[in-house]
């Protein structure tokens, strides 16, 4: 049996993530909304500092419930600065707010938000094979791809770096090192991938 990814480390929450959350296709489009804004946040931080304050977030913003987010303005985002809770970057929470409307306009068209994300990588989960963590890559041609469709569509704080972490949260890349448990588990699974149909 093979080594948990290093990225990890000791600290158990981070582990637990790793071991139940990291790479697991997602395709519910508030959960892929709310894996998007988090990792909008981690821009420039740890992903562990955002691991321990998820929960913060989750109240924060409602659940993450983008139909209440999208109709906030200056007054929330104040008391948003004030909340201990969450990371207070003004700009980002500014995005988030953008970024939920963004969300339902895609949601809400043809498709929604889970094919328009997905389509980026044709429906069914990249399965990388990494044998060290210098072989993970930052960004990649998709990513920067749905990156650029992301902002076009009004999100912002979800460059190419940050839209690559989350297409490997969110399962739409398989970057688990080859040593590792989980690669193989998660690379069993695309076969139970039913791709959406092509958007037109």
């Amino acid at each position: 049996m093979g080594e948990r990814c290093g990225w990890c480390g000791t600290d158990p929450l981070y582990q637990r993530y790793h071991d139940t959350e990291w790479g697991v296709p997602e395709r519910d489009a508030r959960k892929l909304w709310e894996m998007l804004v988090l990792e909008s946040f981690q821009s420039g931080l740890s992903w562990i500092t955002i691991l321990r304050k998820r929960e913060g977030f989750r109240a924060a913003f409602a659940g993450f419930d983008p139909e209440i987010v999208a109709g906030w303005g200056e007054a929330d985002i104040l008391r948003l600065l004030a909340d201990a809770g969450i990371v207070r970057h003004r700009g980002k929470i500014a995005a988030t707010i953008a970024n939920a409307r963004a969300f339902l306009t895609i949601e809400n068209g043809t498709g929604g938000f889970s094919q328009f994300v997905w389509d980026s990588v044709d429906g069914r989960t990249i399965v990388n094979r990494p044998r060290r963590m210098a072989d993970v890559a930052g960004s990649t041609e998709r990513s920067a791809r749905l990156s650029k469709l992301l902002r076009a569509a009004g999100f912002a704080f979800c460059g190419p770096t940050t839209v690559h972490a989350f297409m490997q949260a969110a399962g739409l890349v398989n970057d688990h090192l080859v040593s590792c448990p989980r690669h193989g588990e998660l690379a069993a699974l695309v076969t139970d991938v039913t791709a959406p149909a092509a958007r037109r």
